[in-house]
């Protein structure tokens, strides 16, 4: 919901008059809890965003004058979120997340990231949590309202650790390959994937998929994609062998690698450091179907923000592999698919639309199907 609301009048002593407050959870008991909470105040008007990209957009139509937070998020956590806001657009901003209890390493890091103020919210009793906190929130917005936020320099950068931190770059010898599907995204992946997945037929070759999301997500969307595709969608296991008509959803904080047993292929979900800033990282999947199916195999990236992927799709393109990139025009964010095409990765640039077509249009199931659900 939104409205017009006066400008905000501060005081050394509180704040007077309206309050613009911009709930960013995705929970919709959350953000239907904090518009009634929230609208008991005549002066307050509430808008509503279940995830940062939909806030993102939601500021850009209006700047909020408090920004009520969640941390664990799809698409993009609540951390980032918060060190690009203060980095570009200071605002205040209160934390309430079930990851954030007073004391907490994340409420730390929220704290010097920018946020005003912390508000744990238990993972059990949410409801009544909520019902017995209306105080507690309400003295932190208008409080959070009439404090002063200064920009803040962009945080240190993570170490840019490329896929050799992983694994080797090693072509696996041998003639035949059987077509295997690789496809990478981040911010706006889940509904490109469920576009895409949902067009793919039954008897498609294997897809493995790296989607930059906390893992108490991936199995999730695993699920929700199932429901929505002809395909099997699950979240990747350790060990697994790799069959045609089934998609595998990364693990959330795991890297996923195609490795190749004679004609077999099969999976291994792995830790290990943080590839182009991202576990699990677009670039290790893309350079273990490289080395594993070669020219056999199709890449894809997607929508997302940063690199990662461009250097994976590229070394899959160097091995024969066709590779396609979303056009800017269909990307929430033109981040990753703009890195692949600028270091020469992308055979092909087609829009959202398109891409379920181009990438059937790359394979044809063989008779003698080693991925074979049989």
């Amino acid at each position: 919901m939104s409205a017009k609301v006066e400008p905000v009048v501060r005081s050394s002593d509180g704040i007077r008059g309206a309050i613009d407050v911009l709930v960013v959870d995705d929970s919709a008991v959350v953000r239907q809890f904090m518009v009634a909470l929230l609208g008991e105040r005549s002066e307050t008007t509430v808008r509503v965003a279940s995830d940062p990209v939909f806030a993102l957009r939601k500021i850009a139509e209006q700047k909020p004058d408090v920004i009520l937070l969640d941390l664990e998020m799809p698409r993009m956590d609540g951390l980032t979120f918060l060190r690009q806001l203060m980095a570009t657009e200071p605002i205040p901003v209160v934390i309430c997340s079930g990851h954030t209890g007073k004391g907490t390493e994340k409420a730390m890091i929220a704290l010097e990231e920018g946020a005003v103020e912390v508000i744990g919210k238990p993972k059990f009793g949410l409801k009544e949590f909520l019902s017995e906190s209306n105080i507690l929130i309400l003295d932190a917005i208008v409080a959070a309202a009439g404090t002063r936020v200064f920009r803040r320099a962009r945080p240190a950068r993570l170490p840019h650790l490329p896929a050799d931190a992983v694994l080797p770059l090693v072509p696996r010898a041998g003639a035949f390959r059987q077509a295997v599907v690789a496809i990478g995204a981040s911010i706006g992946g889940p509904e490109a994937l469920e576009r895409i997945l949902s067009q793919l037929p039954s008897n498609s070759p294997p897809i493995l998929i790296v989607q930059h999301m906390p893992e108490q997500f991936t199995r999730a969307l695993a699920k929700r994609l199932d429901k929505i595709s002809r395909l099997r969608v699950v979240e990747a296991q350790d060990g697994e062998r790799v069959r045609s008509g089934t998609a595998y959803i990364a693990q959330g904080n795991r890297h996923l690698i195609l490795g190749l047993s004679g004609e077999r292929f099969f999976l291994e979900v792995k830790t290990g450091p943080l590839v182009s800033r991202h576990r699990p990282s677009a670039d290790v999947l893309f350079r273990s179907v490289a080395a594993s199916a070669g020219a056999a195999a199709i890449g894809a990236l997607l929508t997302g923000m940063g690199n990662d992927g461009a250097q994976g799709l590229l070394e899959m393109k160097n091995l024969g592999a066709h590779t396609l990139v979303q056009d800017e025009a269909s990307s929430v964010v033109f981040g990753m698919p703009r890195a692949a095409i600028e270091l020469g990765a992308a055979a092909e640039v087609r829009s959202l639309g398109d891409m379920a077509v181009a990438i059937q249009s790359q394979f044809s199931l063989s008779e003698h199907d080693p991925c074979s659900r049989k």
